[in-house]
């Protein structure tokens, strides 16, 4: 239990900044000092926070685990593409989204979206559809707070009870502490694992004799030889991931951040800044994950999962999916950094090391304080509650949506069947990315229209729903071939993977933009534009 209590020291300071922030708040309660720390993040702490909000569980874990399984090629899929197109639209967008929202005082996208498309029940739509979606992100968050205590108190801490913890620590400094104390939080905690990741990456190395000795272990064993190559991953899928980072831009939690910088002149920093950090966080993890599979001998947990893995290899096509579910949750990687610490670390260290894991873990954060926000403007406000009951009451029934939508969350998390990676992608990711086009219609376009932008988050929504259907009523087959359900002329139109679903080869998430962004232009073109007003008031001039 020694690094399990180390873990939970780290979440009382962490719970300590929260109500700090709060204090040195409290007696405002105005909704723009709440829900945007009155715009004045100042460079380090938008810079940490803004990147520590978006390294989340899916991060530290998922990426470690999908590593596990699926070799070096993590890092190409989704590090290499992340760290050219994330800052590029935080460069393109989020400098015009603080601008704008400096000049008109939106503080949530979808405000944005109803003044410049002159709308009112579409941006209720557009609402709806990012709230939920970024709900699985609140659940990523509270499975990996229970895998992390579980795995490193050695069963001792439950996985209920470890998420349950996660989730009050969260919802309690950002009950308390709205924004400030959220970005606070969020600094502390991404200098903590980037200072921890490198550490893990040194002592797990030297305890399993040097990363070069494993490596060429590895190499030598035809059955881990594979995890050092491209080999278990198709240039299709390889392909698609290119498309996920799309999504970071579209989250409402990272356009609401880019809301709060001081100045625009801190987005260069960020630009430059942000590619290193995912370099940092992500090639630990994705490594450690890989030489995982060489510590089987020493680890019983990892020699257990290979072996579930081998069964789902040779016996799944033939299995009950009940049993074959069983045996990929055996097999599950999301908690093999956490093993290798509990291994090759001293105890008082891999407490020290699973609080950094856990500071990334707990970056759901963001996404709880944006709902909050996103409702109480997009929804309370906008329906005429801040003119009756007034800002104070405003402030208050965020914090009760806080509640609400972490104990949802909570429930939900206890039930989830994916692992964190499969989680993040399918739904989260893919999603968010398919609604990029909003973003790019209304500040680009000068013809982009509100019915344009109703097709593009009614398709959205419906493809994310088909995909979850899809995939609860047909099993994922067994690692191996995918299982071909709809095919034209010996062209593979529909499949079901062991990760997933592939369309015409590819990820769902390149059909879904494609169409989101087929549609944006198609409808835009065929309906009415907003008022020559409102289009000079977003790009100048008084064309129509």
């Amino acid at each position: 239990m020694i690094p399990a209590i180390v873990v939970f020291l780290y979440l009382a300071a962490v719970l300590y900044i929260g109500i700090f922030a709060f204090r040195r708040a409290r007696g405002r309660e105005e909704a723009e000092d709440y829900f945007l720390a009155s715009r004045s993040l100042g460079p380090f702490v938008f810079l940490f926070s803004l990147f520590g909000t978006n390294m989340t569980a899916f991060a530290i874990l998922g990426s470690s685990g999908h590593a596990f399984s699926n070799g070096i090629v993590t890092f190409g899929l989704m590090a290499s593409a992340s760290g050219l197109v994330i800052p590029l639209t935080i460069f393109l967008i989020g400098t015009r989204v603080w601008a704008l929202g400096k000049k008109y005082g939106f503080m949530t996208p979808v405000q944005m979206f109803r003044d410049r498309w002159e709308c009112t029940h579409i941006g209720t739509v557009i609402f709806v559809v990012q709230a939920a979606m970024l709900v699985p992100y609140i659940i990523i968050g509270i499975m990996g707070g229970g895998t992390t205590l579980s795995t490193i108190s050695g069963g001792t801490v439950p996985f209920w009870f470890g998420g349950a913890i996660v989730a009050m620590v969260v919802m309690s400094y950002v009950f308390f502490g709205g924004m400030r104390g959220t970005a606070w939080v969020n600094t502390f905690q991404t200098i903590l694992f980037l200072c921890f990741g490198a550490i893990a990456l040194i002592v797990i190395g030297y305890g399993m004799g040097g990363f070069r000795s494993a490596a060429q272990a590895m190499q030598g064993a035809p059955a881990l030889a594979p995890l050092l190559t491209r080999e278990r991953i198709s240039p299709y899928y390889f392909f698609s991931y290119t498309f996920i980072p799309l999504s970071a831009i579209a989250f409402p939690h990272i356009l609401i951040f880019c809301l709060t910088a001081r100045k625009i002149t801190q987005f260069r920093k960020t630009v430059i800044f942000y590619p290193i950090c995912i370099l940092a966080i992500w090639l630990p993890c994705v490594f450690l994950g890989v030489m995982a599979n060489n510590r089987a001998n020493d680890i019983p947990q990892i020699k257990d999962k290979q072996e579930a893995r081998r069964v789902l290899a040779t016996q799944g096509r033939t299995m009950e999916p009940e049993q074959r579910d069983q045996l990929r949750d055996q097999a599950a990687g999301d908690d093999v950094i956490m093993l290798l610490l509990q291994r090759y670390a001293p105890l008082w260290l891999a407490g020290l090391l699973g609080a950094g894991i856990m500071a990334a873990v707990m970056a759901s954060d963001s996404q709880i304080l944006a709902l909050s926000t996103m409702f109480t403007e997009d929804v309370f406000a906008f329906y005429g509650g801040k003119t009756r009951f007034g800002e104070s009451v405003q402030v208050q029934t965020g914090r009760i949506f806080i509640i609400l939508i972490t104990l949802f969350a909570y429930i939900v998390a206890l039930q989830a069947p994916e692992t964190i990676f499969e989680l993040a992608i399918q739904y989260a990711f893919s999603g968010f990315a398919s609604l990029s086009p909003l973003l790019i219609g209304a500040l680009f376009w000068r013809g982009s229209t509100k019915w344009g932008a109703l097709a593009v988050t009614v398709w959205t929504a419906s493809a994310v729903v088909a995909v979850a259907v899809f995939q609860s009523v047909v099993p994922a087959p067994a690692p191996g071939p995918a299982t071909v359900l709809w095919s034209v002329g010996g062209t593979e139109v529909l499949a079901r993977t062991p990760g997933g679903t592939a369309v015409f080869g590819f990820m769902p998430v390149v059909p879904m933009v494609l169409v989101s962004a087929l549609l944006m232009i198609v409808v835009s073109l065929a309906t009415r534009k907003p008022a020559a007003s409102t289009i000079a008031k977003y790009f100048g001039g008084d064309r129509s």
